[in-house]
């Protein structure tokens, strides 16, 4: 991998540090108040709608600056949000829960707008099968580490502590921003045009292609089954315990489940379509389960759905990235602008759908 590739690694992890801390504890943390469901949907809508907006702001940004500028704002807005949960108390809950989710949102989206604009900008075609491969195994380290030191910190010194811990990872992400590579849409020639205003991020633009009509019709459907299963793996494992080293412990097991799940894909040479039906046929049969209302089968069915979303996520965005990897600059931004407009509003319908329930059924607890 070249220099700037490294760098956005190294950027990625200290991201994805803070960001699998807040999916678990802030998650936790707003669910122990009250176990409403409510609250926990209501929470990621506000962060992700904040997450939308800011990955567009991002895009733009990226017309004029260079991505040191929106990584060094995400590290800020990483500060606003750890500062709000340690110091803020509101009478309206419900405020309180639409606030936390704007910096949390927007560090989010202006984090992964630069990540991934500077990936399709500069990424080489040899380069991307390394980066994500790296990536993968650092993530599942991490998705294994992070819950169970966080946990220990929060045993320890209380959620203050492990926000505070957190916030040493948003300096360290401040810091190396100004050390980030000059990536910006602002060096991209589009048609001979100025940059300012050649820069629109048209719908045609990002779907105007051939094929282009069943990867929007992925996209609608992907957030959806990406969000039911990210947020009912989080509700299934606070509906068995609340004990957080239980819920690190559960998570490192899940995370165990997708390292088999990679080394099943690596091992057995089936094509990309059929590793996607397998995916799906996982994700069915780990949804159906928890239809048993069971604390063991919500386990068993987080199990099934971690390797089958692994299989799933790996096919849908190599799909994705082969879709958009002859485009142009410009075709690759709108792209990359419009899936992530496509996938908050499919997330945000899946969490509306939930704000009226009021149990998960099968509870129980270790």
């Amino acid at each position: 991998m070249s220099k700037e590739m490294r760098k956005l690694l190294i950027m990625n992890t200290i991201s994805s540090i803070i960001a699998i801390y807040i999916g678990i504890f802030v998650n936790l943390y707003i669910w122990e108040h009250n176990h409403s469901i409510a609250e926990v949907s209501l929470y990621n809508m506000s962060m992700f709608i904040n997450w939308g907006i800011s990955f567009a702001i991002t895009a733009k940004l990226l017309t004029r600056f260079s991505i040191r500028l929106p990584l060094a704002v995400s590290a800020l807005c990483g500060a606003a949000a750890f500062a709000y949960l340690v110091s803020v108390q509101l009478d309206n809950r419900i405020v309180w829960i639409l606030l936390l989710g704007i910096p949390v949102g927007a560090m989010f989206g202006l984090s992964q707008a630069s990540q991934n604009l500077s990936l399709a900008l500069r990424g080489k075609g040899s380069e991307y099968a390394p980066y994500f491969a790296t990536m993968m195994v650092i993530s599942q380290g991490l998705s294994m580490a992070v819950p169970f030191v966080s946990a220990q910190v929060i045993d320890w010194k209380g959620y203050s502590g492990s926000f505070g811990l957190m916030s040493v990872f948003v300096a360290m992400m401040l810091a190396f921003s100004f050390f980030m590579p000059r990536i910006s849409l602002a060096a991209q020639s589009v048609q001979g045009e100025k940059p300012q205003h050649a820069w629109r991020f048209r719908f045609r633009a990002a779907f105007g292609r051939p094929g282009s009509k069943w990867i929007l019709l992925s996209l609608l459907a992907a957030g959806i089954f990406m969000q039911f299963q990210n947020l009912f793996t989080l509700l299934f494992t606070f509906s068995v315990t609340e004990d957080k080293l239980l819920i690190a412990l559960l998570n490192m097991v899940y995370t165990c489940c997708s390292l088999l799940g990679l080394w099943m894909y690596r091992k057995i040479k089936f094509d990309e379509m059929r590793w996607l039906r397998i995916g799906m046929g996982l994700l069915a049969v780990g949804f159906l389960i928890v239809l048993f209302r069971h604390p063991a089968a919500l386990i068993v069915s987080n199990l099934l759905t971690s390797i089958g979303m692994f299989y799933f996520t790996t096919v849908w965005n190599a799909q994705q990235f082969r879709f958009i990897q002859h485009a142009g600059p410009a075709g690759q931004a709108s792209f990359l602008v419009w899936r992530e407009i496509l996938l908050v509003a499919t997330r945000c319908v899946l969490l509306g759908l939930t704000l009226p329930l009021k149990d998960m059924g099968g509870r129980g607890s270790f």
